[in-house]
Parts: C-alpha cells; structure tokens; sequence
C-alpha cells in the first residue's frame, strides 16, 4: 500500500495517510457471520485483508464478528443481502463501488449456503429450490459482479468455492444438497479455465464433517465412528484452507477441489 506524508500542525506529528487514488484490495465472504464464514472472516482480517462480510438477515451474528474483527485492530464491512435475490445483489455492490470508487473486491470466497435434508420422494420443491438458488444462484449473482474488476486488475483476483464432502461423493437425503455442491464443483473448474489468462484462480473446498451450526443436529458419535481422524474438523481448519488459496502462494492452483475430511473421503 502507498502512503503520502502530511503534516498535521495541531497534532505536531508526520501522520500517514492513504492515498485516495490507490485501490485498497477487500476480501468479500458471503455467509460470513456464523461457522465457516465467520472463521474465515477473522483468518483474513487477521492476516491484514480488509473484510466485507455478507449476511442475509442476522445483523447481530454479523456485527459480533466486525467487532471481533475491529478488535483485534482488523478492518471490517458489512454487506447484507440474499445471495439468491439478484436484486439485492446488484443494489449491494452498487452501493459499495458508489463509496469505495478506487477500490476492489480482489478476494471472493462464496461460502453462503443451506441444508434442506430429506428424502427426495418426500422433498418440497421449494426445498430443492432454495438449496440450489443459494448455492448456484448465489455464486452466479456474487461472482459475476466481482469478476470484471479482478480480470482489469495486474495482479488478478482469487476465488474460492465452497463446496463439500456432499458434492463429490453424494449423501443420502441430501439430493438438492449434493446435487448443488456438485454443480458449485463444475463450475469452479470451467470459471478456472475462463479466467487463468488474467491470473485469476479458482478453487473449490470440499469439508466434511465441521463443528458449525449447519451440523449440529447430525448424529455427531454415529459419524465420528466414520471418519479415520475420529473427529470433526475445526471451522478454523478450513480457514487455513481458505486462506492459502487466497494467498500468493498459491497463485499456480486454479481448477482444483481440496477436500478437508479427515480421510472420510479421499
């Protein structure tokens, strides 16, 4: 980041103050107030990356998370809107880009979306839907509007989809789910393609088992019996993910699906 010296008489002391024709690179993580969200928000904001985080209706659970971010002397947003409303999506980010001119969302990490078990011969079809809208039309409304600025920009942009262990395997009662996850997979590896030219990285996250809210109502000692490490994984684990393939380090990675599963599923 550039920075200009001004001289503030009353204070007596050179102070730093940012150019305001120098783009500062956000990080946007949908989904990003509660569980794996919420993690990666903190993993990020704490690694320096100003934060924008999306929800959809718990402002709270958002702002606890901004604090916790501000706290630790972290920079942090809140960007409410429904992933799947197309809509308020396009009001959000034209409200962004309206008050940040200069700057770009350079880090995008869809993580918002939702459960809706059942078996497929009883499942509602609005349960179907919105499993699918949120994760599909979510990353299609977010990422379509992000991308643009990432394909300008000299140092391209990172992607990160979040999939799971549903999508590549299948899991029963979870037909919308797995079928969603699985979708979120093809299209993070024919984004990649689209998008290698400008230095643009794609990838996909695939957890299993995560102690979040999103699974606390599975048979947790039934499951761990299943899984090699006999546990289920941290929301902090995943954010070490997360966060490396955010990072210049994996900056020759794109097309790719990590699983993180405690070899549940390899």
């Amino acid at each position: 980041m550039n920075y200009e010296l001004y001289f503030v008489p009353l204070q007596a002391q050179t102070t730093l103050i940012r150019k305001t024709d120098t783009p500062m690179k956000y990080a946007l993580v949908t989904g990003g107030s509660r569980g794996l969200g919420r993690a990666v928000c903190l993993k990020l904001a704490a690694q320096g990356l100003p934060v924008i985080i999306n929800y959809q209706s718990n402002q709270a659970a958002a702002e606890a998370v901004k604090a916790e971010i501000e706290a630790a002397g972290g920079t942090a947003e809140l960007m409410p809107f429904n992933v799947a409303n197309e809509e308020e999506v396009d009001r959000a980010f034209e409200a962004w880009t309206e008050t940040h001119p200069e700057d770009y969302i350079a880090y995008l990490v869809n993580n918002a979306g939702i459960r809706r078990d059942g078996m497929m011969f009883m499942m509602p079809t609005e349960d179907w839907k919105a499993v699918l809208s949120t994760s599909l039309d979510g990353f299609y409304y977010v990422t379509r509007r992000c991308l643009p600025a990432m394909l300008r920009k000299k140092h391209g942009g990172r992607i990160v989809n979040m999939t799971s262990l549903s999508g590549l395997k299948g899991l029963p009662g979870q037909t919308n789910y797995s079928a969603a996850k699985a979708a979120l997979i093809g299209a993070t590896k024919a984004l990649a393609l689209e998008a290698a030219a400008r230095d643009v990285t794609v990838n996909a996250v695939a957890p299993g088992f995560i102690e979040t809210d999103m699974t606390k109502d599975l048979p947790v000692d039934e499951l761990k019996q299943q899984i090699p490490m006999g546990r289920f994984g941290r929301p902090e684990e995943v954010a070490e993910l997360v966060s490396f393939l955010l990072s210049d380090a994996a900056a020759y990675i794109t097309g790719e699906v990590i699983s993180i599963n405690g070899g549940l599923y390899t």
